[in-house]
């Protein structure tokens, strides 16, 4: 494969995006395990993604992202497990190829979702999926939501409180990227996707996400490359590969399919005759970098 010259532009100089370098004299920082969720939904014959601008003064300030963030001690809680449905965390770990632990990434992902945008993907207790709620219970998700924003660890508690379970048998794994050693902050990611429950409403949380919106891949891509929607590669490269699909069903079911076929991507960057030059895995010269 040739290098990828697009994509140096778009990640690193772009001036719109708050990315946080780090000290070419220090060792690359370790990736912290993250989880990021891809929530669509087919309105017509086309599938949106819905996708939250960062507040410029968090790391990827500015860029157009999708809700997700770092794995939490709450997320690996053995008891959260039991309140998971559909997935343990042996089939979840089987398929991320991790020897344990790999249910705390699906759990991270709903918890993200919920925290960033207001949607819970979970199961009510006669088994139906978590819809609309009446006044009472958008009262107490709208509590919940605020503690966990201030990083109060109550996503157990909440589960109990108005026992639900955790709908993650409803994410399929898509992709794993780990952010390159030339950046500050880095994160170990696996992106996941999920149908949007028809009667929930998805809104930024006013804090980490600042502004929000449902976009088409291909119009999300298109203002990203016209300068007026800030992307980075992670982002493109997801986008890109739910484009082309009209409904949520057969995208979903492809995404199911190839779970266990997904690999680690970690772009690597460095200078070259006076610019900066990106490399995938498979580009020629990644493996002298």
């Amino acid at each position: 494969m040739a290098k990828d010259k697009d994509f140096p532009e778009i990640l690193s100089k772009d001036e719109s995006i708050n990315i946080q370098k780090a000290d070419p004299n220090l060792p690359a920082a370790e990736p912290r395990p993250a989880a990021t969720v891809l929530l669509v939904r087919s309105p017509s014959e086309a599938i949106e993604v819905f996708m939250i601008k960062r507040n410029a003064k968090t790391n990827f300030g500015g860029a157009w992202v999708f809700p997700g963030g770092k794995l939490d001690l709450v997320d690996s809680e053995v008891e959260i497990n039991s309140f998971c449905s559909g997935l343990t965390d042996e089939m979840a770990s089987q398929i991320l190829g991790l020897k344990e632990g790999g249910l705390n990434y699906w759990v991270a992902c709903i918890r993200e979702c919920f925290e960033e945008c207001g949607v819970l993907l979970a199961y009510r207790e006669n088994g139906d999926f978590f819809g609309a709620s009446d006044d009472v219970e958008m009262s107490i998700l709208n509590t919940y939501q605020d503690k966990l924003n201030k990083g109060e660890p109550v996503l157990l508690e909440l589960c109990k409180k108005l026992n639900i379970k955790l709908a993650v048998d409803r994410l399929a794994y898509v992709s794993h990227w780990v952010t390159p050693k030339m950046e500050m902050r880095r994160y170990s990611t696996r992106f996941f996707i999920a149908l949007a429950p028809e009667d929930q409403d998805a809104i930024h949380d006013g804090s980490e996400g600042v502004e929000s919106t449902w976009i088409t891949p291909e119009d999300a891509l298109k203002r990203g490359k016209e300068g007026n929607f800030p992307i980075i590669l992670p982002t493109i490269k997801n986008l890109e590969s739910i484009v082309g699909f009209t409904d949520t069903d057969s995208l979903l079911r492809h995404k199911v399919n190839y779970q266990n076929e997904v690999s680690c991507i970690e772009p690597k960057f460095f200078m070259e005759n006076g610019k900066m030059v990106g490399l995938l895995p498979g580009d020629i010269g990644y493996e002298d970098h």
